[in-house]
């Protein structure tokens, strides 16, 4: 857990306004995938702009200084048991990480989609507004 932490820690670069944000590194028609929900996620989400990542990527997406991110074709949840049960929001299955509130995956699509929101923001306003993009792109 401390390393998908680490992983997910944010810091705005000192010489730009680029989010830090590690990439996915999806592979075939998940890749494929994830480059065309990049293109089609919106500018503003929640009231926050979209920004530039660092290092830059099709897989990843944030908005603001780093109060939503999504990366797309991450590895299926490790935390996530076959019992478990997933919250469909607009016929996208969410899978919310036990001991992290603010991590979201979306499950049952061909690439995994992780979009970890912050406290300041309702998730369920922002999973909804993701619903469409995810449906439209990744079958």
């Amino acid at each position: 857990m401390k390393s998908l932490i680490a992983l997910l820690v944010l810091a705005v670069a000192a010489c730009s306004s680029a989010v830090r944000v590690e990439p996915p590194s999806p592979q075939g028609p998940a890749a494929a995938a994830c480059k065309q929900l990049g293109a089609a996620l919106p500018r503003e989400l929640d009231g926050e702009h979209r920004v530039a990542t660092e290092p830059p990527s099709p897989y990843v997406a944030v908005w603001g200084a780093g109060q939503i991110t999504v990366r797309c074709g991450v590895d299926r949840p490790a935390a996530m048991a076959p019992t478990d049960t997933v919250n469909d929001i607009n016929g996208v299955a969410w899978f919310t990480e036990p001991n992290n509130p603010t991590l979201f995956t979306a499950v049952n699509r061909e690439a995994y989609v992780q979009v970890t929101i912050s406290v300041i923001h309702q998730p369920g306003d922002i999973l909804v507004s993701l619903a469409d993009p995810i449906k439209a792109t990744i079958p």
